[in-house]
C-alpha cells in the first residue's frame, strides 16, 4: 500500500481523506493556499505545504504548484478530492508524466465523461438511455436558440465541462433564452474556463437519482446503490438521501447495470457516479458523469458499511475490488444535509465572515459530521460557502429522518447566516415526508419552506429577561467584595422588593419587560399583558429556566450588541436597548444599491444618468462562481455608478445610487442631453 499520498483539495474533503489514510497507516501531505494557512485539513495531515494565494487560480488549480509539492515530499500518490482538479484530465496526465499516481480514472475517461456532449453520444451507443437535446459543437448562438425550440421549451442550458450546479439555466420560453445563454456562458468560463454548452429538455415532475459505481484494472465492475439527489437549489444539491425511497427493485437493477455500461464503456476504473433523472412513469435518463467521489457518498458508506475512500486507495494501488456485487446489501437508510453559510430568504447568497461560535451535534453510530471548519474560521470568497456536511443513519426512512431533525435542532452556528432553519423546515415539511419530492420541490412549497415561524415571544421574552438579570448579577459578583455590603450583588432595595425593567430590541421593535424578584434567581414579569413566573439558573451559556412549571434549556451567544438565544428549534436574536435608532440616518442610504455579500463586479449593464426600466439588471456581481443580479424595482434613473467591471467589492458597499421616477422627474426623460444619449457610455 502506498507510504505517503498528497492531498489536492482543502476543506472537509481533505479532512476525510486524512481520515481514513490514517486508519490505513498512510502518511499525509495537505496543501494549502494563503488563506487556508490556519485551517483544519493543514493542522490534521502529517505535513502540510503552502501552494500559492488565496485565489483558487493561484493554488488548489495551479498543477504545477501542486505538482511540485508532491514531488519535494517524495508523495507516491496525489488524491485529488472533488472540484478543483479532480476531473482534469491535463492534470490526470501530469500526474502520471511525473510517476505519480493519480487516484481517479484514467485521463481517456474523464475526457470523454468530462464533456458533456461526447458523453451523451457515448452512452447513447451503449445503450444507456438519453434525454432529447443538443449535444454539437456549433456554438452558434442562432443555431442553439433554434436547437432550444425544436426540443420544445423549458429547457436547460448546460456548461459542457460543468458539475456542481454551477453553469447552468432553466428557460422557460424563448425571450428567455438570450440572457440565459449569455449568463451560462460567463459562468461556465468563470468556473471551468470553458464556456461551450449543450441544451437537452427539461423534466418536470421528475426525481435526480444517481448510481454508485466502482471499477477496478481487472475488468471488475460493481454499483454500491442509489441515492435521491432531488432536494437542490440553484441546481445544486443540498438534502441526499440513500437508498432512493420508493425505487421497484427492478428499476434499481435496472440503473445499476446502466451505470456498469456507461463505465465499462470507457473503461473506467475507480470510483465514479452516473446520474439519471427519473420521471413519473418510472423511465431513467442519462444526464452525466461524476468521474471522481461525491459530495454525498457518505449516505452510500452509511447504508453499506463500506469505506469508500478506503476503496480509492485499493484500487489506485493495483488491487481488485474488495467485494463483489453478490456481496453488497443495502441495510438501513442515510440522510445527507449541507450545512450552508448562505441566507435562504435572499436567494441564498453566500454569507461571509467569522465563525464566533459553533456547536455541533454529537457523533455516534447514527450521526456523522463531515467537516472542515472550526470556531474561529472565516467564511471567505474565494471558496465554496459549506460549512460540514451532517450525515444520519437509521433502520428505516422514518426514524432516520426523526434523527436528521434532532442533529440539525443540536447544530448552531454563530457569525455567519446559514441555511440550517431552512432545512429544519424542508425536513419537517408534510410533502418532503410523504415522498412527494422532485427537483422542483422547494420552488413548488415556497409558502411553506421560507416563510418561517416566529419564536414565540411569550417564551423568549421571560428568557431574555432572566439572561439580562442573571448575566449582571454575575458580573456585579465578579467585581464584588464580599466583605461589604456595599459591594452585594443581590440588588436589595430597603422595604421593598427588587425590581428590574429592561427593554430588548426585536426586529427593531421595543418589548419593555418589567420583573420583581420574590426569591433567589425567581421572579415575576409581565410584558404586552402577559404575566408568568421565571425561576432559573445560568452557567457559561447554559441557561436553565422554569417558566410557569415549564422547564426549557438554552444557549446564549452573545455576538456584538446582538444576543442569540438557542432553545429547541428555533433562536430569538434580539439587543438590549442601548440607544434608539437615527430614522435620519438610515434615510441618507435610502436609493443606494449595495452589494449582497462580498464579490467581483462581472458586468456593468448602466450609466451614469441612464433611465431603466422596472426589472432591469444594473449590475451582475459574482461570487463562489455563482451570479447575482441587481434589478431595479421601479422605473428610474441611475443617479451614480461606483464601481467598474472587475472590481472586488466587499458586502455593503455602495454599488450604484438609484432614483425613483416620480412625476416631478418625468421630464428627465424627454430632455435627456443628446450628447449624452450618443455618448452612453460608464462613468466612474
Amino acid at each position: 500500500m502506498f507510504k505517503k499520498i498528497l492531498i489536492a483539495n482543502r476543506g472537509e474533503i481533505a479532512c476525510r481523506v486524512i481520515r481514513t489514510a490514517k486508519k490505513m497507516g498512510i502518511r499525509t501531505v495537505a496543501v494549502h493556499s494563503t488563506a487556508d494557512s490556519q485551517a483544519l485539513h493543514v493542522q490534521q495531515a502529517d505535513e502540510a505545504v503552502h501552494i500559492g494565494g488565496s485565489a483558487p487560480s493561484d493554488s488548489y488549480l495551479s498543477m504545477h504548484n501542486i505538482i511540485k509539492a508532491a514531488k519535494n515530499t517524495s508523495s507516491e500518490a496525489i488524491h485529488p478530492g472533488y472540484g478543483f482538479l479532480s476531473e482534469n484530465p491535463v492534470f490526470s496526465k501530469l500526474c502520471v508524466t511525473n510517476n505519480i499516481v493519480f487516484i481517479g480514472p484514467p485521463t481517456n475517461a474523464i475526457e470523454v465523461m468530462g464533456s458533456k456532449s461526447v458523453a451523451k453520444t457515448k452512452m447513447e451507443k451503449s445503450g444507456v438511455p438519453i434525454l432529447p437535446g443538443y449535444h454539437s459543437t456549433n456554438q452558434t448562438p442562432s443555431l442553439l436558440k433554434d436547437s432550444a425550440k425544436q426540443i420544445g421549451f423549458p429547457v436547460l442550458i448546460k456548461a459542457v465541462s460543468g458539475g456542481g450546479g454551477k453553469g447552468m439555466r432553466l428557460v422557460h420560453n424563448e425571450a428567455e433564452f438570450d440572457g440565459a445563454l449569455d449568463a451560462t456562458k460567463r459562468e461556465a468560463i468563470a468556473a471551468f474556463g470553458d464556456s461551450n454548452i449543450l441544451i437537452e429538455k427539461y423534466l418536470a415532475e421528475s426525481r435526480h437519482v444517481e448510481v454508485q459505481v466502482f471499477c477496478d484494472a481487472f475488468g471488475n465492475a460493481v454499483y454500491l446503490f442509489e441515492r435521491d439527489c432531488s432536494i437542490q437549489r440553484r441546481h445544486q444539491k443540498i438534502i441526499e438521501e440513500a437508498p432512493a425511497p420508493n425505487l421497484p427493485e427492478t428499476t434499481r437493477e435496472q440503473m445499476g447495470n446502466a451505470a456498469i455500461r456507461a463505465a465499462k464503456a470507457v473503461n473506467y476504473i475507480g470510483a465514479g457516479t452516473v446520474e439519471f433523472l427519473l420521471d413519473s412513469t418510472g423511465n431513467f435518463y442519462f444526464m452525466e458523469m461524476n468521474t471522481r467521489l461525491q459530495v454525498e457518498h457518505p449516505v452510500t458508506e452509511m447504508i453499506t458499511g463500506q469505506d469508500l475512500v478506503e476503496w480509492q486507495l485499493t484500487v489506485a494501488y493495483g488491487k481488485p475490488l474488495p467485494l463483489q456485487q453478490s456481496d453488497l446489501a443495502i441495510k438501513g437508510h442515510a440522510f445527507e444535509a449541507r450545512i450552508y453559510a448562505e441566507d435562504p430568504n435572499k436567494e441564498f447568497l453566500p454569507s461571509t465572515g467569522k465563525i464566533t461560535w459553533l456547536q455541533q451535534p454529537p457523533e455516534s453510530s447514527h450521526v456523522r459530521v463531515d467537516t472542515g471548519v472550526i470556531e474561529g474560521d472565516s467564511i471567505g470568497v474565494f471558496y465554496d460557502p459549506m460549512i460540514a456536511k451532517l450525515i444520519v443513519w437509521d433502520e428505516n426512512r422514518n426514524r432516520a429522518l426523526n434523527r436528521l431533525t434532532q442533529a440539525l435542532m443540536g447544530y448552531r452556528v454563530v457569525g455567519v447566516t446559514t441555511n440550517i432553519d431552512f432545512l429544519l423546515r424542508l425536513t419537517s415539511n408534510k410533502k418532503f415526508i410523504a415522498l412527494e419530492i422532485n427537483t422542483d420541490f422547494i420552488a413548488k412549497n415556497k409558502m411553506s419552506l421560507f416563510q418561517a415561524t416566529k419564536p414565540p415571544i411569550e417564551v423568549y421574552a421571560p428568557l431574555a429577561c432572566l439572561y439580562l438579570i442573571l448575566r449582571k448579577h454575575m458580573r456585579k459578583k465578579i467585581v464584588s467584595d464580599s466583605t461589604s455590603p456595599w459591594h452585594a450583588s443581590d440588588d436589595w432595595r430597603l422595604n421593598a422588593s427588587t425590581s428590574y425593567q429592561e427593554t430588548i430590541v426585536v426586529e427593531e421593535a421595543d418589548l419593555v419587560i418589567k420583573a420583581t424578584q420574590n426569591g433567589p434567581q425567581s421572579f415575576n414579569m409581565g410584558f404586552d399583558n402577559t404575566h408568568c413566573a421565571v425561576t432559573g439558573s445560568l452557567k457559561g451559556k447554559h441557561l436553565i429556566a422554569n417558566i410557569n412549571g415549564y422547564r426549557r434549556t438554552a444557549v446564549v451567544v452573545e455576538e456584538g450588541s446582538s444576543i442569540i438565544i438557542f432553545s429547541d428549534d428555533s433562536s430569538f436574536r434580539f439587543a438590549p436597548k442601548i440607544h434608539y435608532h437615527d430614522k435620519e440616518l438610515e434615510e441618507k442610504d435610502e436609493g443606494n444599491f449595495k452589494a449582497p455579500m462580498n464579490g467581483t463586479v462581472v458586468e456593468i449593464l448602466v450609466s451614469k444618468n441612464e433611465l431603466v426600466s422596472a426589472g432591469d439588471t444594473l449590475i451582475i456581481m459574482e461570487a463562489m462562481k455563482m451570479e447575482h443580479a441587481l434589478k431595479a424595482p421601479v422605473e428610474g434613473r441611475v443617479k451614480e455608478v461606483f464601481y467598474k467591471k472587475g472590481d472586488l467589492v466587499e458586502g455593503g458597499e455602495d454599488l450604484l445610487s438609484f432614483e425613483a421616477l416620480t412625476d416631478e422627474a418625468a421630464p428627465i426623460k424627454d430632455n435627456l442631453d443628446p450628447k449624452a444619449k450618443a455618448n452612453n457610455k460608464p462613468s466612474f
